[in-house]
């Protein structure tokens, strides 16, 4: 099956990227702080940037002292970009699906993905191939939408609200039933998988990785006087973050 690259859609691109410049976004204030929050010490470090889009965590990556940074992503539009904004001796940029990464012949100390993962059916299959790229103790960190946000069809209202209009709680459904969701965000067809949580857990268990953290952001005091609209982080939150290590099988 074609592996979908919605961000080479002219439309798609420039409305996502429209998005990204925007200074307040769910990235800026929830993904990035938690993402580097997470991360190991990258001081002489090989990493593998899984879905790298523009190129940027690429650059914080290398400043943060890793040796050699591989950022790969199937969109060449993206990967322009990055090329263009973010490049580096010490970065190289590869167009490729990430479900093809067992195609790769080095190993690396870190593999970092970034809200990527949702876009991908084989999720099992991506986590062993990870696992084998990886040294031994190497480190596995990853962010995703939060399942509670990929359970989403469209088929129904995603809020409960009052009469006033102001949000009650989020409506759940078909939580279980795993799957592809097609919706529409700036385009028509935009493919998202739908996985439950111990499904993302376990397989991550079954390749041999084990969990170091687990992270759902929600809104400080802080965001939340600031940022009244994100209250709706505090009935569901958008994100999902995992930590992991490789643990080697026999030792």
């Amino acid at each position: 099956m074609a592996k979908q690259n919605i961000f080479d859609n002219e439309t798609f691109f420039d409305g996502y990227m429209k998005l990204r410049e925007r200074q307040v976004n769910a990235n800026n204030i929830f993904e990035l702080p938690t993402l580097f929050s997470l991360m190991p010490d990258l001081e002489g470090k090989k990493v593998l940037d899984l879905g790298c889009g523009s190129g940027e965590r690429c650059i914080d990556y290398i400043r943060r002292g890793a040796s050699k940074v591989v950022g790969l992503d199937i969109s060449e539009k993206m990967l322009e970009v990055a090329r263009r904004d973010n490049s580096d001796p010490k970065i190289t940029y590869l167009n490729m699906p990430m479900e093809d990464i067992d195609k790769l012949s080095e190993t690396f100390d870190i593999v970092i993905s970034s809200l990527a993962f949702h876009y991908v059916e084989d999720y099992c299959g991506l986590v062993n191939s990870v696992y084998s790229l990886l040294t031994d103790g190497g480190i596995f960190l990853f962010s995703q939408e939060h399942p509670l946000a990929t359970c989403y069809s469209g088929k129904h209202d995603r809020w409960t609200r009052d009469e006033e209009g102001k949000k009650l709680y989020v409506n759940i459904s078909d939580y279980c039933i795993e799957r592809r969701n097609d919706s529409t965000w700036f385009v028509e067809g935009v493919q998202r998988y739908h996985r439950m949580f111990s499904t993302i857990m376990n397989a991550l268990a079954d390749a041999g990785f084990r969990i170091l953290r687990v992270e759902e952001p929600y809104p400080t005091d802080e965001i939340i006087k600031k940022y009244p609209e994100y209250y709706d982080n505090f009935h569901k939150p958008d994100f999902l973050f995992v930590k992991a290590e490789k643990f080697t099988k026999g030792v």
